[in-house]
């Protein structure tokens, strides 16, 4: 007896913090029961047979509500409820995407004397996606003009654009391209890709969020993403390691890269 119910988004992830409320004929709730950590639904509760309504809701996704017919053995099992993500399909359009750096940004974080942290972002940036039938083969490429790093501070700028650490003379673009796209869990995924950075190329993976995909006041379509990488400069030859009192380091040896972007579809940005 009871309710059954099994919450998945269109690509089969669980829904974990879906709500199923019961309701008989006059709107009145009988039952309401959350999911579990694999989009289940289960309660025990002995329901009179008859017609109820069953209503699906979860933060961030569009609600479902069907009609269920409950047994003699007073069950309902709703079976499999798919639910779709508010304001866009939940997944973006296979195709051309590019990414709009005037509502982007690429910034970093570094520890600063062990106590602090100094924030920088890329002012000057470029890229593309391309959403393919199978996600998992979809592509993305982006470049970033090393000189474009902007923390505040001109005199730092100026350091970091140095040898000791950009070294944009010699390297005037950091580059990213994806080699695959593995799920991680309901909208997010692990980029995997290699970054060319200050003359050396290596595999960094990317904790990526689809946030979700929509119309812009200029006829088009935008999807937004947000992701993670964490980088170690020693990894990519920037050993400049300034040492202070205690022993402690000026500036830490990892950054932690943090990108949201915007991308409209198609292969050109529009014209504001």
């Amino acid at each position: 007896m009871g309710l059954h119910a099994q919450v998945r988004t269109r690509d089969g992830w669980a829904v974990q913090h879906a709500v199923v409320t019961v309701t008989d004929m006059t709107g009145t709730q009988v039952l309401r029961a959350a999911a579990d950590a694999d989009g289940v639904v289960t309660d025990a509760s002995a329901l009179t047979p008859g017609p109820y309504t069953v209503i699906v809701t979860a933060v961030g996704y569009a609600p479902v509500a069907s009609t269920a017919l409950v047994t003699a053995a007073g069950r309902i099992d709703a079976g499999h409820v798919v639910l779709t993500r508010q304001g866009g399909v939940e997944l973006p359009p296979p195709g051309t995407w590019t990414i709009d750096p005037v509502h982007s940004s690429v910034g970093a974080v570094a520890q600063h004397l062990g106590i602090s942290s100094v924030r920088g972002r890329f002012t000057d940036f470029s890229g593309r996606i391309e959403i393919a039938e199978d996600i998992e083969q979809s592509r993305v490429e982006a470049v970033i003009s090393a000189s474009s790093i902007d923390t505040g501070n001109g005199m730092r700028d100026g350091h970091l654009k140095s040898p000791d650490f950009l070294d944009v003379a010699s390297f005037p673009s950091i580059t990213y391209r994806s080699t695959g796209l593995v799920p991680a869990g309901p909208d997010r995924w692990t980029v995997r890709g290699e970054l060319a950075l200050h003359g050396v190329v290596r595999p960094v993976d990317l904790d990526l969020s689809y946030l979700g995909t929509g119309p812009d006041p200029w006829g088009g379509v935008r999807a937004a993403f947000h992701a993670t990488a964490d980088l170690r400069r020693d990894d990519f030859a920037m050993n400049y390691n300034q040492v202070v009192q205690a022993g402690i380091s000026a500036i830490g040896a990892t950054l932690r890269v943090e990108l949201d972007i915007q991308s409209v579809q198609g292969a050109a940005l529009p014209v504001a």
